[in-house]
């Protein structure tokens, strides 16, 4: 018998400062949620099915056995959503909750209509949406953000092998978070060991860290798109080859993002504009000689251009996320200076995207 569906809207994200960092344990990162959204839909049905509007598949069939979800599509880029709903369900049955069957519909506004990638964790906001749905469906009590992000966090690394999880801490928690990641391997090697999900999420750990701050009123932030999207994992390998052929700059690199990111906060936490412009600045300089070091271009000519606008309207701006592509970010201590950069940004070729915090991780709508 069909009833109510219900439908949850889940932001995607925008990394602020300590990126390439946060991969290490320890490194603080900080990532806000975006008003930009993953909507899911659950409907009780008598069959399974999965619709992901974006990729138009639709009602594919799915089957649930020895704790592993099967969709029946030869469609690879089912993948995320099959591990998060094998995560979640038996999850699940470990708590002795037995969904019923159901249709599962999900649409992602993260990339804009001609299907241009932004950079606003596509992936990490449709596995968020899978877990936050079943759960709230069909766990007895109301789930918490921190276990809608620890399932969301195991199904996306059990897919991707890797990873900070900060873009589903964004989307699971909403705001502006300062963020340590629980280190991918360490999380990876637990999942292998442990005889029960629910024994993993119950578990500490250890390398985890999560506080939610706020963002100073008279911190004006601005959003520009260069027009490329970023090859993420491209990036991330040259760095990584740097850490193993030169650890020497690669330290040297988390010292100067560590001091970027702390400065960034400590502006955050003691409302004083000067020190999150201060704290960008250092970020952007880190990444900038990293990317130098490892011959990766994080910095390409047009976030070149977006950040050097940022300072010459007298603020600071920086990539967003891996760089070599993607969004800037810009932060600016008046309002009139804000509008005058994005008029800049606008001549020089770069888009001012109207993308605003998202208090709220998954949400009911």
């Amino acid at each position: 018998m069909p009833t109510t569906p219900l439908s949850l809207k889940v932001p995607g994200k925008l990394m602020i400062a300590g990126e390439f960092a946060v991969l290490e344990a320890y490194q603080n990162l900080v990532v806000m949620a975006v008003d930009r959204f993953v909507y899911v839909t659950l409907t009780q049905q008598d069959e399974n099915r999965l619709s992901l509007l974006n990729f138009e598949l639709a009602n594919l069939e799915w089957t649930y056995h020895e704790k592993k979800v099967n969709i029946k599509t030869a469609d690879k880029r089912v993948k995320f959503v099959e591990d998060a709903m094998s995560v979640v369900y038996t999850y699940l049955k470990e708590m002795n909750a037995s969904p019923a069957n159901f249709h599962l519909e999900i649409r992602s506004e993260l990339d804009d209509e001609s299907g241009r990638k932004y950079g606003l964790g596509s992936s990490a906001a449709v596995v968020t949406s899978v877990v936050a749905a079943i759960l709230k469906k069909y766990l007895p009590k109301e789930p918490s953000a921190k276990l809608i992000f620890k399932l969301a966090a195991i199904s996306h690394v059990k897919t991707q092998g890797s990873g900070s999880g900060a873009d589903v801490a964004a989307s699971s928690y909403g705001g502006f978070l300062q963020y340590a990641s629980f280190q991918a391997e360490w999380l990876q090697y637990e999942y292998e060991q442990a005889v029960t999900i629910r024994e993993l999420v119950e578990k500490d750990w250890q390398y985890l860290s999560l506080n939610p701050i706020k963002l100073p009123a008279n911190a004006y932030m601005c959003i520009g798109w260069t027009g490329t999207p970023a090859l993420t994992g491209k990036l991330i390998d040259k760095i990584k080859r740097l850490k193993t052929e030169n650890n020497t700059l690669y330290e040297q690199f988390l010292d100067d993002s560590n001091k970027a990111v702390s400065t960034f906060i400590k502006g955050v936490t003691e409302k004083d504009v000067a020190l999150i412009i201060e704290g960008t600045k250092l970020n952007r300089r880190a990444l900038a000689t990293v990317g130098k070091h490892a011959n990766a271009e994080i910095e390409t000519p047009m976030l070149q251009k977006l950040c050097d606008l940022a300072e010459q309207h007298g603020g600071a701006g920086k990539p967003s996320g891996a760089g070599g592509g993607d969004c800037g970010i810009a932060f600016l201590p008046s309002e009139e200076q804000a509008q005058k950069l994005m008029k800049a940004w606008e001549e020089a070729g770069i888009k001012p995207l109207d993308i605003q915090l998202n208090k709220a991780g998954a949400a009911e709508i």
